[in-house]
Order: C-alpha cells, then structure tokens, then sequence
C-alpha cells in the first residue's frame, strides 16, 4: 500500500524555527514530526511513502532517511517550482501506484485510514475524502455529503446562516491515479479548488471519521500538539512513554533532587535540570538541553542543545536548537526564539517576540 506526503509548505508560520530546519522535520517532543505522520501510514499497512517536496529536499532526506526493514520505504521528488496541491501530485506520477492515500503533510492525527480506504473501494469511487467534524467549520469549508457519503458539493468559508454540517476535509485523500489526466501538467493547479469540485456526482466519495486531528502550522498549535501527545490524546509512541501524570525523563538525564518536573513534562536524553528548576506544568526540554539552578520553564518546547541560565524564565514558547537564555531573563508567552540565538542576561522580551536564528537580543 502507498502514500503520498505533500510537504512543499514553507512553513512561514513557524518562523524563526523554520528557516533553519524544514517544517515536515521540526522537533515534536522528542522526534521529526514527519514521523509520526510515518509512523500513522504504518500502522493502516503502509509501506511506500513518496514525498512530495517544494524544496530542502535533502535536508528532510538527511533526517528521515529512505526508511528500512521497521518501517516504509521512503522515497523523495522536488518539483522545481511551487505547483499547488494537484501539481505536487501529477510531478510524482510516475512513482504512484494505481491507487493511493494522499495526505497534507502538515497535520498530527491518528484517523482510521484503514476505514478510508475501506469506503473508497466498496464505493468504487475516483477520489474519497476523509471528514473531520469540526466545532467551526467556517475557518475551513464545508464539505457537504449523502448519507452513504456520496459528496454533493463544496461550501469555502461559509456565513454562519449556511452552516448545514460539522465536517471539513481533514486533508486525507484516497485516490485513483486515473484522475491525474484532469490535471495539467507544469503548473500551479490545486486538488480542492480544481480537481474535487468537477468529480462531483463523477465518483466523489467520502468517510467521516473520529479522532485527533491538528494542523500544526502555528505556534500555539505547534504547542498545543505536544501537550496532546503527553496527555495521550493523540495515539503515539512518545504518548506511550510517560507516567500517569504526562511525565517522562530520560534515565540519561540528570535532574537535581530539589528540581521539580511537574504535570505533562518530557526530559529527553543527556539534558540536565538543575537545582530549584521548575519543569512545567507542559514542558519539553530536548536533547542536551541545560536548565539551571531556579529556572522556570512552563508550557514551552526547548529543542535540542539549548541553554536556560539561572534564574531565567520561559514561558508559552518556543526555542530551537541551541538557543541561549542567559541568566535572568524573561522569554514570555508567545515568543519564537531562532537557532543559535541569544536572549542577554536579564533581558526580557516583548510577548509575541521573534528573536532570529544567530541574533543577540
């Protein structure tokens, strides 16, 4: 069985940690957040993964690799100009299957694939769309069915008073190869806008399904994603790590005895949490991480090779790889701290802040 992983998006949403690391390969927890998107493909009897790249293909090719004997075979195309959602496919034909799952590579989630395809071949259907109900719906679009999940059209952005269901593609496809030849080839030409709409009543299915779902393109949902995985609302291998209470630390790590790792926290391997450190509620503290001595780190993702200095505090935001808190300073909600950038001793930042890769501030 074979998937395509559409992960072309520059993630500009999650700058500044997207310009020094792709966005389909950012940690989440302690690992590429492709992967669980692999690890998901997996679990429903994938074992062909094409990435479908816009660009730095060989950067997430150096992180995931081309897969092996625990997990899919994952293989890697770059089209050589943005092409949208329908263009990125066409650009991957020949590597496709005659059927296939094609998914947004920018969504956590843990749906019931194997129902998906299930519809799609009982059907007979051209193209069947995994549906996601929604408590808004008019920030994605409704997607509008029979009973036995015939689609019968689209509504974008609909007014509250048009509002007829809860369900929204939740940007898993099944699809048949065949519908390729409505798409031309070349060009930017979207699968939503301009290849779904004209298969209606030609073969346009779809399933609704339950579960967690979460597009993590901002950093509040970036964030929000890693509390779900330590909560167990999501269906993971980190998730299936921690204690009663969400916590997990590496038995590498070295964390001081009067330290406290409250609820929700994760402390990856060789990180170290020094003495009156304060670890959550809703922490992760990432590979080789330092945390000093009275440090506050609360509902906040360190990724690997960061320093925190004494007294610092940090809270409801982000730091990439080996970003530097110096001793007493404040990084407060909202803040996107860039690789290899510098908050000086003392200094607080603005909530909301960016602070770019290499940058002292």
């Amino acid at each position: 069985m074979q998937a395509l992983i559409l992960v072309g998006g520059h993630g500009t949403r999650l700058r500044p940690v997207t310009l020094t690391v792709p966005k389909p390969v950012i940690p989440l927890v302690d690992r590429p957040f492709l992967r669980y998107m692999i690890d998901w493909l997996a679990r429903h009897g994938v074992d062909d993964v094409v990435m479908a790249c816009g660009f730095r293909t060989d950067d997430i090719r150096d992180v995931l690799g081309d897969g092996g004997p625990d997990g899919p075979r994952l293989r890697y195309v770059e089209e050589p100009e943005p092409r949208g959602t329908a263009g990125a496919i066409k650009f991957a034909e020949d590597l496709l299957d005659d059927t296939f799952f094609a998914l947004n590579g920018d969504v956590l989630t843990d749906l019931d694939l194997t129902a998906l395809w299930q519809r799609h071949e009982s059907s007979g259907a051209r193209a069947t769309l995994a549906l996601y109900p929604v408590a808004d719906p008019t920030a994605y679009g409704l997607v509008r069915r029979t009973p036995d999940g015939e689609i019968t059209g689209f509504l974008e952005k609909p007014d509250p008073a048009d509002i007829d269901t809860d369900e929204v593609s939740a940007g898993a496809y099944v699809l048949e190869k065949e519908i390729l030849e409505l798409v031309p080839g070349g060009v930017d030409f979207s699968i939503e806008r301009s290849v779904f709409p004209g298969l209606v009543g030609k073969g346009l299915y779809s399933r609704r399904l339950e579960g967690y779902w979460m597009d993590i393109g901002t950093p509040e949902r970036y964030l929000d994603a890693c509390w779900d995985i330590l909560a167990g609302k999501v269906r993971s291998e980190p998730g299936g790590m921690v204690d009663g209470l969400g916590r997990y630390v590496a038995t590498s790590a070295v964390v001081d005895p009067s330290a406290e790792i409250a609820a929700h926290a994760f402390v990856d391997d060789n990180a170290a949490v020094g003495a009156d450190a304060e670890v959550g509620p809703k922490a992760v503290i990432g590979i080789g991480t330092q945390v000093g001595a009275g440090a506050l780190i609360e509902a906040s993702a360190l990724h690997p090779g960061c320093f925190v200095g004494d007294r610092a505090v940090v809270r409801g935001s982000i730091l990439a790889a080996d970003a530097v808190v110096e001793a007493d300073a404040l990084v407060p909600y909202g803040s996107v701290v860039g690789a290899a950038a510098t908050v000086t001793a003392g200094a607080a930042l603005e909530p909301g802040a960016r602070v770019q890769p290499g940058e002292r501030e």
